[in-house]
C-alpha cells in the first residue's frame, strides 16, 4: 500500500492592483473589515534591500515605484494591494472565459447588508441575490465588484457547506 504524501496547501494571500491605494484601504478595511496590517507605504526599484531586489525579480526592471499595504482577513488570509504610478487605472474588460484569475470570493452570513454597503461605497451587484438550494438549504451567493472595478463573489456559508452533499439533510 502506497501513502499519498500530497496534502491540500494553505492560502496564504491574494495580491490586487488597485487605482488609488488610499480609496482602497478604506474600501476594504471599513466595507469588508478586513484589518489594516501594513498601511500604504512607498516601494521603489533599488538592488540595495531585498524587497527591492524581490521587487526587480518579479515586475522586471520597466517600473520605478509603486505603493503597497497589507490587509488581512478575520482567518488570516492577507490581502496584498497594490498601485502603480503609471499603470492602466480602469479595470480590466470582465471576461471569465478567458484563461486567468476570475475572482476570488468572501464570507458572510449577512450577504444583504454586505452588498449594501459595497453599494453605498461605490461598488456595484452584478446579479441578484441567488440560493443554490432553494427550500433546501440556506445557502446564498452573490457576484459584485468593488468600486475599482473588481469582481468578486460572496457566500453565505463556507465552500465545504455549500458543495458537500448531505449538508443540512433531513
Amino acid at each position: 500500500m502506497t501513502t499519498n504524501k500530497n496534502y491540500p496547501k494553505s492560502f496564504s494571500h491574494i495580491g490586487i492592483t488597485v487605482p488609488n491605494i488610499k480609496e482602497a484601504v478604506k474600501f476594504y478595511s471599513e466595507v469588508m473589515g478586513w484589518y489594516i496590517i501594513m498601511e500604504p507605504s512607498k516601494v521603489k526599484k533599488e538592488k540595495e534591500t531585498a524587497i527591492g531586489q524581490m521587487c526587480i525579480d518579479v515586475f522586471g526592471n520597466d517600473w520605478t515605484e509603486f505603493e503597497i499595504a497589507h490587509l488581512a482577513t478575520s482567518d488570516g488570509i492577507g490581502i496584498e494591494l497594490f498601485s502603480f504610478p503609471n499603470g492602466i487605472k480602469e479595470a480590466p474588460e470582465f471576461n471569465p472565459f478567458n484563461t486567468g484569475l476570475f475572482h476570488f470570493c468572501v464570507q458572510d452570513p449577512n450577504i444583504e447588508e454586505l452588498i449594501d454597503k459595497i453599494l453605498a461605497y461605490g461598488g456595484k451587484q452584478r446579479m441578484p441575490i441567488r440560493e443554490y438550494y432553494p427550500n433546501d438549504k440556506p445557502f446564498k451567493m452573490c457576484y459584485v465588484e468593488d468600486p475599482f472595478g473588481i469582481v468578486f463573489e460572496i457566500y453565505t456559508h463556507s465552500y465545504e457547506l455549500t458543495y458537500s452533499s448531505g449538508a443540512y439533510s433531513k
